[in-house]
């Protein structure tokens, strides 16, 4: 087999849910095979660089060719993801809203506050 289409092969190896997306993503030059912009029908073969950018962008090397969406730890197997981790999230502390002891019901303005402080307003 000489190549796989880039957009079943990043369906195969489950970068993409669906094949749908997978070409979505080639139409939007959102794709790159070894440095240039990829169509849907760039073929890929084995030590082919993709490079999916993105939301959470990926660097695979092609291991293995593809046609048919496999399991995921066949998928793993059929690419070296080269994707550096993703920075640390930044930890901070969780707001904290005091309020007296039996000091009856929440105003208007404390239950604004609150709403705030959980993401409801």
């Amino acid at each position: 087999m000489s190549g796989v289409r880039v957009d079943a092969w990043l369906w195969a190896v489950r970068v993409f849910k669906s094949r749908l997306l997978a070409t979505a993503a080639c139409k939007g030059g959102h794709v790159e095979v070894d440095g240039s912009r990829a169509k849907a029908s760039t073929l890929v073969r084995e030590g082919s660089r993709v490079l999916v950018t993105g939301e959470r962008g990926r660097n695979l090397v092609v291991r293995q060719l593809l046609t048919k969406r496999v399991s995921a730890p066949l998928a793993a197997a059929a690419m070296i993801d080269e994707t550096p981790p993703p920075p640390p999230r930044e930890q901070r502390p969780a707001p904290v809203f005091l309020r007296e002891r039996g000091a009856g019901r929440p105003t208007k303005r404390e239950r604004r506050e609150l709403d705030r402080l959980r993401g409801r307003g």
